[in-house]
């Protein structure tokens, strides 16, 4: 079912000032950058080229635009290889799972634990 801890959003004031901080003082590189809409971008960094699991960037006040409550995405992101099966098994083991969402980037949804704290599953190949 999940087999790896795939991403870790960090919500950020400043997105290029936070790629800025992990790659020129911590020492991580930058794993993806692509734009997501105007004046804001998907950003993820991590430790080395061969590690998996990344800090996603993400901008804090588009994430507040979408709900202005709180701070609602996931933000701990779980990665399979077989997303329909994780699905399927979450489904049929009583997990609240939302809709499969297929997006040009990759195919994913969301869970929610005993506590109703929600998080996301994603499929990388």
């Amino acid at each position: 079912m999940i087999n790896k801890i795939g991403k870790v959003t960090v919500y950020v004031n400043n997105q290029q000032q936070a790629k800025d901080f992990w790659i020129n003082k911590i020492g991580f590189v930058l794993k993806m950058e692509q734009p997501m809409g105007p004046n804001v971008s998907w950003i993820e960094v991590g430790p080395s080229e061969d590690e998996f699991t990344t800090l996603v960037l993400y901008s804090k006040s588009v994430m507040q635009q979408q709900n202005p409550s709180k701070v609602a995405h996931p933000s701990i992101l779980f990665s399979t290889t077989d997303i329909e099966s994780a699905y399927e098994k979450m489904k049929r083991n009583g997990v609240e799972v939302g809709e499969m969402m297929r997006m040009p980037f990759g195919t994913m949804f969301t869970f929610k634990d005993q506590d109703g704290n929600e998080y996301l599953l994603r499929e990388d190949k």
